[in-house]
């Protein structure tokens, strides 16, 4: 388990550097840091606070945690997703935009929806099996 972990936070650490070595091709940070704290006050004000009370109103059990990671996703990819989602109209070159955005968006939250009831039912069969025959 701490291989993972080192694992993970190593990749963390190399995909930060990605993002860094990215920014000096940025001619005007400004716009970068408040598309930044942007995402951060999203997050933490509007998407977090959101998801542990749906979590905290919606489910019951074990099941808790599951929703609530599906939840925070769900709002990653809606809050990634916002600038194309919201763009008014079809550009004038079509080739900027070609893929229809609002589907696509539609299946990842599906996706992550699938994998999440996948997830709770794999845990509620393992419990079921753990438990003595009453």
């Amino acid at each position: 388990m701490k291989a993972l972990r080192v694992t993970t936070g190593a990749a963390g650490v190399a995909l930060m550097g990605v993002g860094v070595s990215l920014l000096t091709d940025v001619r005007d940070l400004s716009t970068v840091l408040l598309w930044l704290g942007g995402a951060v006050v999203l997050h933490d004000l509007v998407i977090a606070p959101l998801v542990l009370l749906a979590g905290l109103l919606l489910v019951r059990g074990g099941a808790r945690g599951t929703v609530r990671g599906a939840l925070l996703v769900m709002g990653a990819l809606t809050a990634v997703a916002l600038p194309v989602l919201l763009r008014p109209g079809r550009p004038a070159n079509a080739s900027v935009l070609p893929l229809d955005y609002g589907r696509n968006w539609l299946i990842a939250l599906g996706a992550v929806a699938a994998v999440a009831a996948l997830w709770s039912a794999v845990r509620g069969l393992g419990r079921a099996r753990r438990r003595p025959d009453a």
